[in-house]
């Protein structure tokens, strides 16, 4: 098939880039409030990672699977209202690769196909709006040994649960901050794996400001605190031990991780010597929260927080024209917040009216959820600086310590990169100790560098987004039908 592309016909039409909560909700508002609306997903199914299903018709779930959803009723019925709307098409395996900003508003080039595929289709969308719903992925704070086989992301583990029922080990250890460890740990016990325990990294003290303090403001967000139970239930009865003000420093093991170092912390999350204690294992799922997906944000220009998330108004409109975004792109919130955000973004993008009952409704619950994002925040965040020079968690690094997995480069390296160059400039360290030039493209490791260093920046500004074969690019270069 040769390349072409997709302009603006007659009615407004808003290109919906992910298939999550945020995705579909913005999808069904933008089509109910008049637009022609195209939503794409590099996943061969909506639902996004909350949501995320083996390939097949809703009704072939098992009772089991069913089990691991949470919300599925909603999904459900956002994904027919979807599918079933005439003015929606839905592209899944839909891969943006790449985003460009023109005076008449923005361009978007995707391959459409398997991702290793080398005869992908190439498609240029050229809408009067885009809605950036991208979601996160798990960031993961680098320790010794972190690249072994068997130490995986809390988020990889879950998916792999919810999408295969397979268990990334028989004896599994989940470690890291946030309340996703609980589903996660949840989630591999009821596919059968023996769950050792639950390490947060956050300490008593911190956990009690964050979410006991002036409790009443919680009072709109009941739906979450009962899933929070309802997780804790599953604790109880699973009896899987939740440990707080502790962390895996380090996994051992050869050729695949066979125990980890755990290690109380302090309020920096520094640890603290003569704590540490040795566990069997032969999987570890971690997770430090979650990083948004900013590729296609920076490339279209928008302005981003100091918190590295998108900065949106109250109607999800971002700084760039033509651009909008919801869910998690735009702060850690929950699935309740990405449905809100999601629905005022399409509808705000469609061109509806902002101050009708519906827009009310979405505002309220927006506003809910943001407490509940705030709380998370003082709860579980990443301290920032610690005794000496920057977090505590620096100290569990040895010089040796892989931080970018795909170049394998060391703290060590980073450090003395930074001194021989006299530079922490994240993007000058880059290119002379080649972090973040591997195939994730500094995905995982970003963060973790310019903690390092001790210097702002980050690596989100790739002119092509993903991995894109030559080929591809040759036949997106052609002549547009």
């Amino acid at each position: 098939m040769t390349p072409h592309s997709i302009g603006r016909p007659g009615r407004r039409h808003v290109v919906v880039v992910g298939a999550g909560p945020a995705g579909l909700s913005a999808a069904r508002a933008a089509a109910e409030a008049g637009a022609r609306v195209t939503v794409l997903d590099a996943s061969h199914a909506t639902g996004g990672q909350y949501w995320r299903h083996a390939a097949g018709p809703h009704e072939q779930l098992t009772d089991e699977e069913l089990r691991l959803q949470h919300g599925w009723d909603t999904y459900c019925v956002l994904d027919a209202a979807v599918r079933s709307h005439p003015a929606v098409e839905l592209v899944t395996r839909a891969q943006v690769w790449a985003a460009e900003r023109h005076d008449d508003g923005p361009r978007l080039h995707v391959l459409v196909g398997e991702p290793d595929d080398a005869g992908r289709v190439p498609l240029t969308f050229s809408p009067d709006a885009v809605v950036l719903a991208t979601g996160a992925h798990d960031r993961t704070l680098p320790f010794p040994g972190w690249e072994l086989p068997g130490v995986t992301t809390a988020g990889a583990a879950q998916a792999l649960a919810k999408a295969d029922g397979v268990a990334v080990g028989s004896r599994v250890l989940v470690a890291g901050a946030g309340p996703f460890l609980l589903p996660v740990a949840a989630t591999l016990a009821a596919v059968g794996a023996t769950v050792l325990g639950v390490h947060e990294a956050s300490r008593a003290g911190a956990l009690a400001r964050g979410w006991l303090d002036r409790p009443w403001r919680l009072a709109g967000t009941s739906g979450k605190l009962l899933e929070l139970a309802g997780y804790a239930a599953g604790h109880v009865r699973h009896r899987i031990p939740y440990r707080v003000g502790e962390a895996v420093v380090a996994a051992h093991g050869h050729g695949r991780v066979e125990a980890v170092t755990i290690s109380r912390l302090d309020p920096t999350w520094a640890p603290i010597a003569g704590t540490e204690r040795v566990v069997e294992v032969d999987a570890v799922c971690v997770s430090h929260g979650f990083t948004p997906r900013l590729e296609l944000a920076v490339a279209l220009g928008t302005a981003i927080t100091t918190e590295r998330f998108v900065d949106v108004d109250v109607r999800q409109r971002t700084s760039s024209p033509h651009v909008w975004a919801a869910g998690e792109t735009t702060g850690i919130a929950g699935v309740d917040a990405a449905l809100a955000e999601g629905w005022l973004a399409g509808h705000d993008a469609a061109g509806g009216a902002p101050d009708e009952r519906r827009a009310r409704t979405a505002v309220r619950r927006r506003a809910a959820t943001h407490e509940v994002a705030r709380r998370m925040a003082a709860a579980h965040g990443i301290p920032v600086q610690g005794a000496g020079s920057g977090p505590g968690w620096l100290r569990w690094l040895t010089d040796d310590t892989v931080v970018c997995r795909c170049e394998e480069v060391t703290a060590g390296r980073l450090r003395d990169t930074a001194a021989v160059t006299c530079s922490t400039d994240p993007v000058s360290v880059k290119l002379t100790s080649r972090a973040g030039l591997g195939i994730c493209q500094g995905r995982m490791c970003s963060a973790a560098v310019t903690a390092i260093l001790g210097a702002p920046g980050a690596l989100e500004s790739r002119p092509v987004a993903a991995p894109v074969r030559l080929g591809d690019l040759a036949r997106a270069a052609g002549p547009s039908a």
